[in-house]
């Protein structure tokens, strides 16, 4: 399978995988995947696709257990390394305009089109998921994918959000496709200057806080 990934999502499959030392990964792993359990990770650099994949299997079936739930909690809370890295992605109170900035750096996180923006409203959005692996890896990969979704749409002041698949490649559709939804952010309220008189007449003074 072609295809890199870049170390800041590579990153987090390792640590997973270190924190639970106590298991053997032998039988999912290839020895160059489990030398990378021993190795820093360049969040910079590029890393083999197949490797990622074989990391995700082994942490869906020897930690997650094959709970899905799991899975899509841990795609939530995955969102806060990629946002730590790449502040720019974040815009408190508007997650239309985060979604379509991850879609601006998703092309500097895969060397591929992993990731596709097929429909992007105010409160909703549709997003096609091909990452090309085998159907249980890519299974537990799109559920990931929605999970790190809901999280930046819920950190960006998004309420109520809502992922579920409209499509699924391993079911036996042509591609995966994930639909988002979630209620707008409360709009912020415009501060009103106060006037103050003067000498000069009124003028100005600095917004109340």
């Amino acid at each position: 399978m072609p295809g890199h990934v870049k170390g800041v999502l590579f990153a987090d499959y390792v640590r997973m995988l270190r924190a639970h030392r106590g298991r053997t990964f032998n039988e999912f792993l290839e020895p160059e995947d489990l030398a990378c359990l021993e190795q820093a990770i360049d969040v910079d650099a590029w890393y083999s696709i197949d490797s990622f994949e074989r990391l995700g299997l082994a942490i869906f079936q020897a930690i997650a257990e094959g709970d899905l739930g799991l899975v899509r909690d841990w795609g939530r809370a995955s969102v806060v390394s990629v946002v730590g890295a790449h502040e720019q992605v974040l815009v408190p109170g508007d997650p239309r305009e985060s979604l379509m900035r991850f879609f601006v750096l998703r092309r500097s996180l895969f060397d591929f089109e992993a990731l596709s923006m097929l429909q992007l409203c105010d409160a909703s959005a549709s997003i096609g998921v091909e990452y090309g692996m085998q159907p249980l890896a890519e299974q537990a990969a799109a559920v990931q994918t929605m999970g790190f979704f809901e999280g930046l749409i819920a950190l960006a002041d998004g309420g109520d959000v809502r992922g579920e698949f409209l499509e699924t490649s391993w079911r036996g559709d042509r591609q995966t496709i994930v639909g988002l939804s979630w209620q707008p952010a409360p709009a912020l309220q415009p501060v009103r200057p106060r006037m103050r008189p003067s000498e000069n007449g009124a003028i100005l003074s600095p917004p109340e806080r």
